[in-house]
């Protein structure tokens, strides 16, 4: 699900209810104009993500083993990237049938849960993951601020949240103006993670800014 605005303006119309974002989404993937339009040239986020990656575990011979949750994994951009540095174990987290329908038939993924991220749990286990990443699953409509407990939830301590995201929605969305940065502080204040990195990254999509965060799971 991952889109930024230059890309998609219509998944970005403040106010859309999740079943109508989840539609317009499966109608770009049946337009056959997704992967095209975030084609890597264009949207750097998954080679982002695998860059801090590589970062996290350097020794690829351990990469095998890393069981990750790819959250809002569109068509499994993230997953392929990962697969070039040696990564194996993946399941997907993606609430638009057409866009995971896609990434299902890459035969990526372990397991599929095509399901939003809410104020709700989810029906996945706790502590069923070593990494969770989310690289373009936030902006408008998408993924609330509240989203960030339930990836604690997912993953193990010790284990990581990856999240790539554009800069400037920190700012421009409001669900997460003054109010997704405060509550990683507050997360991290309430012992259930550790800041590990913030790291801002230019041309993430296109001429537009990015941000990586990285996070150790404590609870």
């Amino acid at each position: 699900m991952a889109s930024e605005p230059a890309s998609n303006p219509f998944t970005h119309i403040p106010g859309l209810s999740k079943e109508e974002l989840a539609r317009r989404y499966t109608q770009w993937a049946e337009q056959q104009k997704y992967e095209y339009d975030l084609r890597e040239e264009v949207y750097k986020g998954p080679a982002i993500v695998a860059d801090v990656m590589i970062n996290l575990f350097p020794e690829e011979k351990s990469r095998k083993d890393i069981y990750i949750l790819d959250v809002a994994a569109g068509t499994g951009f993230v997953a392929d990237k990962l697969i070039q540095e040696g990564f194996e174990k993946f399941d997907a987290l993606e609430p638009s049938e057409g866009l995971l329908n896609l990434a299902i038939s890459k035969g990526i993924y372990s397991k599929t849960f095509q399901t939003f991220i809410t104020d709700t749990p989810t029906d996945i286990e706790s502590d069923s993951y070593d990494v969770v990443i989310v690289c373009g699953g936030f902006g408008e409509n998408h993924i609330p601020c509240s989203g960030l407990d339930e990836f604690i939830r997912l993953v193990k301590p010790g284990g990581h949240v990856v999240i790539a995201m554009s800069e400037t929605f920190l700012t421009s969305v409001l669900e997460y103006k003054d109010r997704l940065e405060p509550r990683m502080k507050r997360l991290e204040e309430e012992g259930k993670w550790v800041s590990i990195r913030r790291t801002i990254v230019p041309r993430y999509f296109d001429v537009y800014s990015g941000v990586a965060f990285v996070f150790q799971v404590s609870k």
